[in-house]
């Protein structure tokens, strides 16, 4: 499988890093079959000397079916040569259990909001299956223990 990612260069803590394109089985600073651009991480953002892509030849190997790496989709991301990927990640890499626990959290207010709009029409009615809900509950969570005894 072909890979656009960085290859480390430059010395010891001053890295340099070219964006190639390899065989994935190839080691990291290995053999590549072709240099498609550099990125210095040790320069500030606004410099364009950051980073310098061949954007024609990047399309091409995209073309050809090259996966980016996380940090390379997001170079090419930033210079619009592909688009952003989401929170800088692979659509295909699983989200992190923090980041899910945050997602649920924003999405369970947005669900409540219209139950909320629809309950003071239908107060009555919707309080009396509640209470009848509560004891019915209650009832199966004692009985395991029971059981287990």
């Amino acid at each position: 499988m072909l890979k656009l990612r960085l290859s480390r260069g430059g010395t010891k803590k001053r890295p340099v890093y070219k964006v190639v394109v390899a065989d994935s089985r190839f080691a990291r600073d290995g053999r590549f079959i072709e240099k498609v651009g550099f990125f210095n991480p040790l320069l500030p953002k606004e410099k364009k000397e950051r980073v310098g892509l061949e954007a024609e030849r990047i399309k091409y190997w995209l073309g050809q079916g090259a996966q980016p790496t996380t940090r390379v989709a997001r170079i090419l991301g930033e210079n619009d040569i592909i688009p952003m990927p989401a929170n800088g990640n692979n659509p295909n890499k699983a989200v992190p259990k923090k980041d899910r626990k945050k997602e649920g959290e924003e999405a369970a207010p947005a669900a409540e909001a219209p139950k909320a709009e629809a309950a003071p029409a239908e107060a009555a009615p919707a309080e009396a299956p509640k209470a009848e809900a509560a004891p019915a509950e209650a009832a199966p969570a004692e009985a395991p223990k029971e059981e287990g005894k």
